[in-house]
């Protein structure tokens, strides 16, 4: 918790929401006070009237949502803009609705901003990383970058599913970039 006491969050969709979980936390474990305090995936920026959905409702594409990864952080001691370029680091942000073998709109690579503020970091971080990154090997960021919405932790099974199971299926594109 930050000397003031305040936390802030961050929403993150890049894949399957497993290994975004799983590689944030093996970088910021909350064990090691390294900013994250906790985490949830679940499923967002869907129709409105696609209310509580189901992973096997959100794998048909019908609902819109995507996997992704809400994380409470402590902004004392990792701050937005690190997050945002860390998301970008851990997964392809040039592909459209895929991640690796993972097709669909519930895998696309998206921002949810909580504040405008974040939307403004995000933009910023998106701009320097296509710089710095992207521009030299001839690639586009296709990442959303839209408000966050109503959020859907994801069924019991599926938090903190690569700790549970080291063994589970994890995408080969949920890996240090750079």
């Amino acid at each position: 918790m930050s000397s003031t006491g305040q936390t802030d969050t961050a929403t993150f969709a890049g894949g399957c929401f497993w290994g975004v979980e799983h590689i944030f936390l093996k970088h910021y474990p909350p064990s090691q006070d390294k900013g994250i305090i906790r985490t949830a995936v679940g499923y967002t920026g869907g129709k409105e009237d696609a209310k509580n959905p189901s992973y096997r409702q959100v794998c048909t594409g019908t609902t819109d949502h995507a996997e992704a990864l809400k994380i409470e952080f402590d902004p004392t001691k990792v701050s937005y803009d690190e997050l945002v370029e860390f998301f970008y680091r851990t997964h392809d942000p040039t592909t459209e609705n895929r991640q690796g073998a993972d097709r669909g709109t519930q895998y696309r690579s998206a921002i949810f901003y909580h504040s405008p503020e974040q939307k403004s970091i995000a933009e910023r971080v998106t701009e320097e990383v296509q710089k710095k990154h992207f521009d030299p090997i001839g690639k586009k960021i296709v990442t959303q970058i839209v408000p966050a919405g109503q959020w859907y932790d994801a069924e019991e099974y599926h938090q903190l599913y690569l700790f549970k199971n080291p063994d589970g299926y994890q995408c080969p594109t949920h890996r240090l970039n750079w």
